[in-house]
């Protein structure tokens, strides 16, 4: 009998018509190749939003986008009607935090040092400070390591807390890096393929990590392959195929798109897009 995760209900007070993220016209060019095109997204405050497509469709290029690593061709990315300039570290003492794709822990820090390595965004005390190691500073020190705790004890490796990174398993490695990103304060959690490499028993545990993450009043938006993860999930999942976001809407909006099962089987978009305007047009 397979076990699914029922999202939990949203906090209370969430306006989740409030745009906290705005991506408009973002368009990605690496010399003659357009790798984004045109996308436009939004994430209101207390979402969870997917976005999904095949490989090579340009989820990840579009996540560097919103996080500063690429500056798009075109286009505009807003956080609480802000334009975002095109910095990482500046994006990130904004607002919004991200996951990789591919797992990057310090691997000879311990559990602990990387979630304060997460915490420099918001440390205030300058270089001098540290270097003299005033009382400010050794303020600033307690409170973060006391917060990193906290965040060990939410993703439940506080046990390992002087463990190195390097030695967790996989799932586990997964977590503190979602953690090390939450350490950063963030009010939206971007995560790229949170579950990639995992079993069954690890996805359930991350379903469950996010849905409680979410209940902290961090919006997230997610890129993943598994299907039944992102349903499980996701208030609104947004469709890329091609650099194109061809289709966004609830569960049964994105099952049923003919274009979506066009792309997921192989066919050429524009024959998918012929069909979906056939069907629309028979109804």
């Amino acid at each position: 009998m397979t076990t699914q995760t029922v999202p939990a209900p949203r906090p209370e007070g969430t306006a989740a018509a409030t745009p906290l993220l705005e991506a408009s016209g973002v368009v990605m060019r690496f010399g003659g190749l357009t790798a984004v095109n045109n996308v436009d997204l939004t994430v209101n405050k207390g979402e969870i939003v997917g976005l999904i497509g095949p490989n090579g469709a340009g989820k990840t290029t579009f996540f560097n986008c919103l996080t500063g690593l690429y500056v798009p061709t075109e286009g505009t990315v807003r956080y609480q009607g802000t334009v975002l300039p095109p910095k990482p570290h500046l994006v990130t003492s904004a607002g919004i935090a991200r996951t990789f794709q591919n797992i990057r822990l310090f691997a000879n820090m311990t559990v602990l040092e990387n979630v304060l390595v997460g915490r420099h965004t918001r440390t205030k005390e300058g270089l001098l400070s540290a270097l003299l190691r005033g009382p400010g500073y050794k303020k600033a020190e307690a409170e973060g390591r006391e917060k990193a705790m906290e965040l060990l004890e939410f993703i439940g490796l506080d046990h390992k807390a002087d463990h190195l990174s390097r030695n967790l398993p996989y799932g586990e490695q997964r977590k503190l890096e979602i953690a090390r990103a939450m350490a950063s304060e963030p009010g939206l959690l971007l995560l790229d393929e949170p579950t990639a490499g995992m079993n069954p028993q690890e996805t359930r545990a991350a379903e469950e990590l996010v849905f409680a993450i979410r209940d902290k009043g961090i919006s997230i938006l997610v890129i993943e392959h598994d299907m039944r993860f992102i349903f499980n999930l996701c208030d609104r999942t947004a469709v890329l195929v091609q650099g194109q976001k061809i289709v966004e809407g609830d569960k049964e909006t994105v099952q049923n798109d003919e274009r979506v099962i066009t792309a997921y089987l192989g066919a050429p978009l524009e024959g998918a897009t012929d069909a979906a305007a056939s069907t629309e047009a028979d109804q």
